[in-house]
This record gives structure tokens, C-alpha cells and sequence, in this order.
């Protein structure tokens, strides 16, 4: 793991701290922001796989976690500083919001002898916050999946392209965000280096709804 004093994010040269708090463009519809976007660097992820049918693997995983992984697919788990994320029928991102070796190593600890991997993998990605009413819509312009309520509701995840770039997409609770307005909160993890990509383009592509950045 970098020296913590050492780590940079991804997108520390666009210093999103400093953009103004509102970019409204002329053409919107009113003066408030539909979408708000902000980057929640640094966190911890540990890629899971072991095999879902197998009781020893999900009871060695609950011990640690306090929780078994999903086993529905597309479904977030989130618990008091750890969130789990399916990925596909035998793998799982284990999110925290800071690199967690001991956890990691508890992870390994517990699943010695079974079928299963731990990896840790957050230093290779940072993850990108876009809520607000025109968060959906700024989406679905670069993304092929249904993101209607009905079809990816709060608690759904799945890994798609956005804007070609992939990524792994959480929908959280509404509010979730701290603004209470039931509007729509995602998180978007992507690879380190398609960050400044994605971002310019989501800020590019969200100019006609206005847009807030925050820290």
C-alpha cells in the first residue's frame, strides 16, 4: 500500500475543490443544478471469489464480515462501513472507506483451505459520486443499461460501459447523499486511468441540466 501522505487521486489536477459551487448552463431550465457530482477517492476494495453454494465459504465469510455476500444478482449489501457488491455468481467487491488490510487478511485467514481468492484492488480504482433529479438522465446518455426504478432500483449494482469507459455502478438510497430530496445517488467505480476521462465527459454531458461540484 502507497504511504497515505504520498497518495494522490486520480483527479487532484482538476482541483474539483476549487470549481465554483454551481455550473449552470444558459440553455437549463431553471437556476438550481439537476446534478451533482463529486469524487470519493481512496477507498478500499476487496475483489471476493469463492463458490456461492458452498455453506463453509458463506459462513467463513459472515464471521468476518457480520454478513453473508448477496446471492441475488445485482444486489448491494451495506452495512456500517463495509458495502458488499455482487459481480457475477462467484465474485464479489468488498467496499470500506479506507484500504483494510487486517480485514483482507482476516478474509484469508477465515477461507484457508476452501475454494476462494482475496485480493485487494482499490489503489487501481477510485470511485465517482452523481446524484440529483437529472442524474439518471445524464447516465443513460452514455450507458446501455435500463436505469429506471423498476428495473435498477436503490440497492442494484452492475458493471456496464459508460461512455465506453467500464465501470461497476451502484445505486444507493435516496438521501443518501445528505440532500433529503429523494433524488436519485450513484457511485461509479472505474479504473484509475479512465477517471479524467469519465469525469470530463459526465461534466461535459451533464452542462444542459447545470451542474454542482462538490469536495
Amino acid at each position: 500500500m502507497p504511504d497515505s501522505l504520498l497518495r494522490q487521486s486520480p483527479l487532484a489536477h482538476l482541483a474539483l475543490q476549487g470549481r465554483p459551487a454551481r455550473v449552470a448552463d444558459p440553455g437549463a431550465d431553471t437556476g438550481e443544478a439537476g446534478v451533482a457530482m463529486a469524487e470519493r477517492p481512496f477507498r478500499g476494495i476487496i475483489d471476493l471469489r469463492g463458490d456461492a453454494g458452498d455453506s463453509g465459504f458463506l459462513a467463513a465469510v459472515e464471521r468476518v464480515l457480520g454478513a453473508a455476500p448477496p446471492s441475488e444478482a445485482n444486489r448491494a449489501l451495506v452495512r456500517p462501513e463495509v458495502t458488499l457488491l455482487w459481480l457475477g455468481p462467484n465474485e464479489w467487491w468488498i467496499v470500506t472507506p479506507e484500504v483494510d488490510e487486517e480485514l483482507a487478511e482476516s478474509l484469508r485467514e477465515a477461507l484457508a483451505g476452501l475454494h476462494a481468492a482475496v485480493t485487494l484492488v482499490g489503489d487501481s480504482r477510485t470511485c465517482l459520486r452523481v446524484a440529483g433529479p437529472r442524474a439518471r438522465d445524464l447516465l443513460a446518455k452514455g450507458c446501455p443499461l435500463d436505469l429506471h426504478p423498476r428495473a435498477f432500483a436503490a440497492g442494484h449494482c452492475a458493471q456496464s460501459l459508460l461512455a465506453k469507459a467500464g465501470v461497476l455502478i451502484h445505486r444507493l438510497e435516496e438521501g443518501s447523499d445528505g440532500g433529503g430530496d429523494g433524488a436519485p445517488v450513484y457511485e461509479l467505480y472505474v479504473l484509475r486511468s479512465f477517471a479524467d476521462y469519465l469525469w470530463r465527459w459526465l461534466e461535459d454531458a451533464a452542462a444542459e441540466y447545470g451542474l454542482a461540484v462538490g469536495d
